[in-house]
C-alpha cells in the first residue's frame, strides 16, 4: 500500500507536575477539560487502538478515531474564533491552527477511503459539549485549546507503534509533531513554559 502522496502532503502542511499545576491553578479545569475531551471523545483512542493492529481493517478503525479528533479540534477552534474573545494576532494564529487540523482531516479521510473504509462523519459543534460557559477570556480559550492539543499529541503517541500498515506510522508522527507545536505555541502565549517536559506521555 502506497501512502507516499498522503505523507508528502502532511510534510508540506506541515513538566512535569509543577508546570501542569501552575496552568491548572490559573484556570481551574479548563486545560484539564481540553485534555480530557481530546482523549475521551466518547471513544477516542480505545483499548483496541492501543494494541498492535492486526489488519488493514484495524488501521482504518484507528484512522477514523484520529479523524474524529481532528474534527473535534476544527470545531473547538471555530468556537474560539467566534467567541469574540481573541485579539487579532491570536485569532489569526487560531485560524491557522484550525487550517492545519482541516489538512490533517482531509488526509486522514482520504487515507481511510483509499484503504477501503468509510470515513467517520463530522459532528456538530453542540455534540462535543465544549465548556463554552467557562470561556470568559482569551486566556480561557487558549488554555482549553492547549489542553486539546496536548490530549491529541498523547493520543497520536499512543497509537504510533500499532499500525499494521507501517507507512501510516510516519504519517501519524507528522501529525503528532504538528499537534505538539500547537501545544507549545499556546503555552508560550499564555506565559507558560512552552516545553514543560523532556518526554511526552
Amino acid at each position: 500500500m502506497d501512502t507516499t502522496k498522503e505523507m508528502d502532503q502532511l510534510e508540506n502542511d506541515g513538566p512535569r507536575i509543577d508546570a501542569r499545576r501552575r496552568v491548572l491553578l490559573r484556570a481551574p479545569g479548563l486545560m484539564a477539560l481540553g485534555s480530557l475531551a481530546a482523549v475521551s471523545l466518547g471513544q477516542s483512542m480505545p483499548a483496541w487502538a492501543q494494541t498492535q493492529s492486526g489488519s488493514v481493517k484495524d488501521d482504518i478503525n484507528i484512522l477514523n478515531v484520529a479523524l474524529g479528533l481532528e474534527y473535534q479540534a476544527i470545531a473547538a477552534y471555530q468556537v474560539g474564533a467566534e467567541s469574540g474573545l481573541l485579539q487579532k494576532p491570536v485569532l489569526a494564529t487560531a485560524v491557522k491552527f484550525q487550517g492545519h487540523h482541516k489538512a490533517h482531516a482531509s488526509v486522514l479521510a482520504g487515507t481511510v477511503s483509499k484503504l477501503g473504509g468509510t470515513p467517520v462523519m463530522e459532528k456538530t459543534v453542540a455534540e462535543y459539549n465544549f465548556p463554552v460557559s467557562q470561556l470568559k477570556t482569551q486566556a480561557d480559550v487558549l488554555r482549553f485549546a492547549a489542553g486539546l492539543e496536548k490530549g491529541a499529541t498523547s493520543a497520536y503517541l499512543g497509537v504510533l507503534p500499532n499500525f499494521y500498515t507501517r507507512d501510516l506510522t510516519k504519517a501519524a508522527a507528522s501529525i503528532l509533531g504538528d499537534e505538539a507545536m500547537h501545544w507549545a505555541v499556546l503555552l508560550s502565549v499564555l506565559g507558560e513554559d512552552p516545553v514543560p517536559v523532556a518526554f511526552i506521555s
